[in-house]
């Protein structure tokens, strides 16, 4: 049972560094949200998890803390990531993907079905 249990741990600490990774080389601040939150929840739970195998005397805490974390964690990067947009700071897009030339052409005073000229 220790071997399950460290390995419930090592898992959840590769995730939580994949996380950090993540927050790390994403383009925007949106995609470092989503790579933080997930990832590092992910990681948390797992730890938690190798926690409990490994401290059985420590369960009720453990899902309090998983509860707080599995409702807070949302709620405050999708908090963030609004804060984030009514500020003025647009999604990072891939050069060349329909949505951009649907905004440049919605910019160029075109409606649907109309061609750019080109």
């Amino acid at each position: 049972m220790s071997y399950l249990g460290h390995a419930f741990m090592i898992i959840g600490a590769l995730f939580c560094f994949l996380g950090g990774l993540g927050i790390l080389r994403m383009p925007d601040v949106y995609n470092r949200i989503q790579a933080g939150t997930k990832a590092v929840t992910l990681g948390s739970l797992s730890i938690f998890l190798g926690v409990g195998i490994l401290q059985p005397e420590w369960w009720p805490k453990l899902v309090t803390i998983t509860g707080f974390l599995l409702v807070t964690t949302p709620v405050g990067s999708s908090a963030i990531a609004r804060a984030f947009l009514k500020s003025g700071i647009k999604p990072w897009q891939k050069p060349g993907t329909p949505i951009q030339e649907i905004e440049q052409g919605l910019g160029q005073g075109l409606g649907q079905g109309q061609e750019p000229e080109k």
